[in-house]
């Protein structure tokens, strides 16, 4: 029975009502991960009256967690965050169902705690994890919300909703999971998991309610600095350019290719334009000899006079992670994907297979 009380704000919209309440009422949600992303979406889900709610997360509360994990408190260290996370939501609202898993998330677990959820929602820190959520939740016929933070930027997109794009539709080949730098080593600003897991829990509302635009096919990026978002449209161009392809070599917008290969090819002649797309502080600290400085992946759009269209396109950031959000809005400006190549190592792998091709300040 929902609450017309605690919920009278939403039953005013026209938009949701009772009847909208009690369809969140009767949703059930799996978050995966209880941490700076999990945080809000917890909190906010629980606020907004969802019906059943479980929580999957095997870390425990650390002090350094409570710069961003705002439902854990002073209180809460040493103590399970799933189970943390559980005590916030019974001091929230009483009348939510609610399951605490204290176990990782992996292989042999992920379809039996996915089934029976309407929706997955990625609060996780690792690209291995959500690969394994976006083969899981394609097995199931469920759609999940995915968000990610790096430092000062966000991510958010919603994947296999209605037969939608999936996660490997976007990014076809994570780089070696060691490539990849966390919270605790790269640093993250404390209120962008809060910003972005709202626009997550934004996300699941909308899928629930059958309101709005959702963001399948679209991937938001979020520039705390700059306080600016822009959308980028992937289904489409996908879909587009494999329908075009004649024949068609693979499901994927653009190329990869990594470091060894990269050089190999150019030994033997390849001259593609090579741009960094990393920010101007990591390109004055240490760059590839071969590369040109381009700019911020984000801001590609506004200096495509720097990049021609006449020739093969190689784009390079640290990991191989933002190189691709580079391409994708070379993509939307009417690049061929055929022609961009995505450095899927990033500097990292060339530093390892070329050591003297590096210049570092």
């Amino acid at each position: 029975m929902v609450d017309l009380n605690r919920h009278s704000r939403h039953v005013l919209l026209p938009q949701v009502g009772a009847e909208g309440q009690a369809k969140i009422s009767q949703t059930s949600v799996l978050c995966v991960g209880a941490g700076g992303l999990g945080s809000p979406v917890i909190q906010y889900l629980a606020a907004a009256g969802i019906g059943h709610l479980t929580i999957i997360d095997d870390d425990r509360v650390d002090i350094s967690n409570l710069q961003r994990q705002v439902i854990h408190g002073t209180s809460e260290i040493g103590i399970l965050k799933a189970e943390s996370a559980l005590r916030f939501v019974k001091r929230l609202d009483p009348s939510i169902s609610v399951d605490a898993i204290t176990e990782r998330l992996d292989e042999s677990n992920a379809e039996n705690l996915f089934k029976n959820h309407d929706i997955i929602i990625d609060g996780t820190d690792n690209i291995p994890t959500r690969y394994l959520i976006d083969t899981t939740c394609r097995s199931l016929g469920i759609p999940w919300v995915y968000g990610s933070v790096y430092r000062f930027e966000g991510q958010v997109s919603v994947f296999n909703y209605q037969d939608g794009p999936v996660y490997s539709d976007l990014f076809p080949e994570a780089p070696p999971p060691e490539l990849i730098p966390s919270c605790s080593e790269a640093g993250v600003l404390g209120v962008l998991p809060g910003f972005i897991g709202c626009l997550q829990v934004n996300e699941a509302l909308k899928i629930i309610l059958g309101v709005g635009e959702v963001l399948s096919g679209k991937l938001l990026v979020y520039d705390a600095l700059n306080s600016s978002q822009k959308i980028l449209k992937f289904g489409e161009i996908s879909n587009k350019q494999i329908e075009e392809s004649n024949p068609p070599q693979s499901d994927h917008m653009f190329q990869q290719i990594d470091s060894a290969t990269a050089i190999a090819k150019m030994k033997e002649g390849w001259s593609p334009a090579f741009f960094d797309v990393r920010s101007e502080q990591e390109n004055s600290e240490a760059r590839i000899s071969k590369a040109a400085y381009l700019c911020p992946h984000t801001d590609v759009a506004n200096s495509l006079d720097k990049v021609p269209k006449d020739s093969d396109i190689l784009i390079h950031c640290r990991s191989g992670m933002r190189s691709q959000i580079a391409i994708m809005h070379l993509i939307q400006a009417g690049y061929d994907g055929a022609k961009l190549y995505n450095l899927s190592d990033g500097i990292i792998g060339w530093s390892g297979v070329d050591p003297e091709g590096i210049i570092h300040a």
